[in-house]
């Protein structure tokens, strides 16, 4: 099979960037999308053009490096995948396939589909941590933790960070990834300590970052790759309004005291 690919080149984030179409060279369906860029660039490295940079590292929909906008949609057609984890039988024969960055205020461009999406993590680096001193490993039945919230936990957990959810968000808003941070750790025990800073800190990076506000439209929802659920960002709005709450009445107090 052959696809004509309609893709994104800019040089840099200073300089204007268009869509140029290429015809791919012969392609087996069973290539993944990433596999089928790197024919495509090899036959025009051959033929003197530049590649087409893309991120990618370990194709196995672990990481969420590879984050390309296939045909309108973050990571392509299919559900509950990853763009490593889309293949060629997914179009067909002659297709024309639009291949762009994700584009939000707070990933700036890089360079053709490569977009910096350091903004993710200084969001984790402010709250994405614990505290307590555990010492050795304690027995695994010392600290009960509901099945419930262990479930909860581990669903949270899978967001690889991709930023699928801003590429898909009308506001390039980053509520879920922040809403799942914040989660897998909120509820589980060793997290209780910070979980009300933590909440209230990554918030106030997300807003700084310049991440638009949630109106909840699903569409993140829609397109992650672990289909992370909308739950998540009403238990973290839960728990930021009990963290401005408690820094109101801390305020309070501090203001009585003087």
């Amino acid at each position: 099979m052959k696809v004509f690919l309609k893709v994104w080149r800019q040089k840099n984030r200073n300089t204007p960037g268009t869509f140029k179409t290429y015809t791919s060279p012969e392609l087996n369906e069973n290539m993944s999308f990433l596999e089928m860029l790197d024919v495509v660039n090899e036959d025009l490295a051959n033929n003197g053009e530049e590649p087409i940079a893309f991120d990618h590292d370990c194709r196995e929909g672990i990481c969420g490096t590879c984050s390309l906008v296939i045909d309108g949609k973050p990571h392509g057609p299919h559900r509950g995948v990853a763009t490593c984890q889309t293949y060629m039988r997914s179009f067909k024969n002659g297709d024309e396939i639009v291949v762009e960055p994700f584009r939000a205020k707070a990933f700036p461009l890089i360079k053709d589909l490569v977009c910096d999406r350091k903004s993710f993590d200084r969001i984790q680096q402010v709250g994405g941590f614990i505290t307590v001193r555990t010492g050795a490993a304690p027995d695994a039945n010392s600290i009960p933790v509901p099945k419930e919230n262990a479930d909860l936990a581990m669903d949270a957990a899978q967001c690889i960070g991709c930023g699928a959810c801003v590429a898909a968000c009308k506001n390039a808003s980053a509520m879920l990834f922040v809403a799942a941070k914040v989660s897998h750790l909120g509820l589980m025990p060793q997290g209780q300590p910070e979980r009300y800073k933590r909440v209230k800190a990554m918030v106030t990076q997300m807003d700084e970052e310049g991440f638009g506000a949630c109106t909840v439209t699903g569409s993140c929802e829609a397109v992650c790759p672990k289909e992370i659920s909308l739950d998540f960002i009403a238990r973290m709005n839960r728990d930021y309004a009990v963290a401005l709450l408690k820094g109101d009445a801390k305020a309070a107090t501090s203001g009585g005291a003087g």
